[in-house]
């Protein structure tokens, strides 16, 4: 099974000459052999582009592929900007598995008939995707309008098997093609798998969609659909249907008069609540998972949905994020270098003035630009790239929030060109900076512990007293190690002594012998 599916990626690879996209350097040219001796494989979508090509190559190997593809297209520090932009393009466009299967699904899941709980179940899915694919139904008990969301039946087979030929592939330009590791395909695939792994697990996005949820209760920005727990199970989740605009629908947004300039702001606003307010984001945040409820145009509203994956920080990261954001806002890029370092981002040894003028360097030039023009994400990425020079590893929660911030300011521009993020950002990072660490609060968080200090205080007295005695106790039991120490000491003189003796008595006994 996986030797006829490693022929399957090659002839694809060969069909598409991805081998373009190998370094020019002898190390990898085994691999060129080995794709070159498929000469009876025909090349196809020979006028594209490579980044097109890499797009319709992942396309055809199917699901898993296309959905990797997808997952790298993001990965902005490592890959080229042109095939970056091309995998952005990627698309599930995958065949949905029968509506009877679904339902047997369904109803093993959940232990009884499908009729039990839900009435108008649609066969015909409303939408299907590489992992699962979702169906429409009433909910019995209130007439609510629900989506079933079914994982594909034996999908983590097929999954496995393909993640262990992408491991397989990472190794070898690892370890065959000069300065592989740079392009840390181990990583990028082990990031995949991780991500992968937690989409196939429906129980964890019922839970992270009802935590959401309750972040953004009533909120005027965001709108997260209800879960249905007691009716989730691994392998299907039960949520509330909703009702709005594909975000990628700028036309029909349009022509419906919503007020876009509002709308993009509240991208952004919904961005930083999530990291900085709630520190919970929802971190797949791309086109096909955002709609936007235009019932009242001129105050529109974000909906959110398929919130399996998410990002959560550090305090200390949080802390270090808004500082890092706020420096550069001030153009402060020895702060930044400071952050950097003191934040363990990069080795404590860095130099701290070459760090900083590394930053300087990437910075200034786009300050020569409008504010509204700059672009955020591009500018974090590439800090994040002048910090990998100085051996600087990105935590994997860094990654979704470069992630998700290029997918809501690429959002933003569409929707409005003029975005000005800075203008959006800025105040809501000083005002949640000084809530959080101003004197006021600190006051507070004092106040706050100082039951704890009453407490701490009227325990000293015993605490220290058992110290003095446990001190007491060590001192003693050092004496006596002290004490055996010496009778120890004495007693090796004296069979030293003996034994001198001994060999002397010999001697003269043999002398006069």
């Amino acid at each position: 099974m996986t030797f006829f599916r490693l022929y399957k990626i090659l002839t694809v690879f060969r069909a598409y000459r991805l081998d373009e996209l190998l370094p020019k350097h002898r190390s990898s040219k085994w691999l060129r052999v080995l794709l070159f001796s498929l000469f009876w494989v025909r090349p196809k979508a020979k006028q594209q582009e490579i980044g097109e090509r890499l797009r319709q190559a992942l396309q055809e190997l199917g699901p898993v592929w296309i959905k990797f593809g997808q997952m790298v297209s993001t990965r902005r520090d490592v890959l080229p900007k042109h095939l970056a932009d091309a995998l952005a393009k990627l698309q599930d466009q995958v065949t949905p598995f029968d509506g009877k299967i679904a339902k047997q699904i369904i109803e093993t899941a959940l232990e009884c008939p499908i009729d039990y709980y839900f009435s108008d179940f649609n066969e015909q899915p409303l939408a299907s995707a590489s992992i699962a694919q979702v169906h429409t139904a009433t909910l019995k008990s209130s007439q609510a309008q629900v989506v079933i969301k079914v994982l594909r039946p034996n999908i983590l087979p097929i999954i496995k098997s393909d993640i262990r030929l992408m491991y397989w592939v990472a190794n070898q330009f690892t370890k065959r093609i000069k300065f592989g590791e740079k392009l840390r395909a181990v990583e990028i695939v082990s990031d995949y798998e991780s991500t992968l792994l937690k989409e196939l697990d429906l129980l964890k996005e019922a839970y992270n969609t009802a935590r959401l949820r309750d972040n953004f209760i009533n909120s005027e920005i965001l709108y997260i659909p209800y879960v249905y727990q007691d009716l989730c199970r691994k392998n299907i989740l039960v949520e509330e249907r909703i009702y709005g605009t594909p975000i990628a629908n700028i036309d029909e947004l349009k022509r419906s008069n919503v007020n876009m300039k509002l709308l993009a702001e509240r991208g952004v606003q919904a961005f930083f609540t999530q990291v900085f307010r709630d520190n919970f984001f929802h971190a797949d945040m791309h086109p096909g998972n955002i709609f936007v409820d235009i019932s009242e145009p001129q105050n529109p509203r974000y909906i959110g949905i398929d919130c399996a994956i998410v990002g959560i920080l550090t305090e200390d990261d949080q802390r270090y994020l808004a500082e890092n954001f706020l420096a550069f806002f001030n153009q402060d890029y020895r702060k930044i270098a400071q952050i950097y370092i003191t934040s363990g981002w990069v080795p404590e040894t860095t130099d701290a003035v070459a760090l900083e003028m590394a930053m300087r360097n990437v910075c200034e030039p786009a300050f020569a630009k409008p504010l509204g023009e700059i672009s955020f994400s591009q500018i974090l990425l590439a800090l994040f790239q002048v910090a990998r020079q100085f051996e600087m590893d990105i935590q994997p929660q860094l990654t979704l929030l470069e992630k998700t911030l290029f997918y809501i300011e690429g959002l933003g521009r569409q929707l409005y060109p003029a975005l000005d993020l800075w203008q959006t950002a800025k105040p809501f990072l000083e005002k949640w900076y000084e809530e959080k660490y101003s004197a006021k609060k600190l006051l507070q968080q004092v106040w706050q512990s100082l039951p704890e200090w009453k407490n701490l205080v009227v325990e000293l007295p015993v605490k220290l007293n058992d110290q003095a005695r446990m001190t007491k106790q060590m001192h003693i039991q050092l004496k006596q190690i002290n004490q055996e120490l010496q009778r120890s000491k004495r007693c090796q003189r004296r069979l030293m002594f003996m034994v001198v003796v001994l060999s002397l008595l010999g001697i003269i006994a043999l002398v006069v012998h």
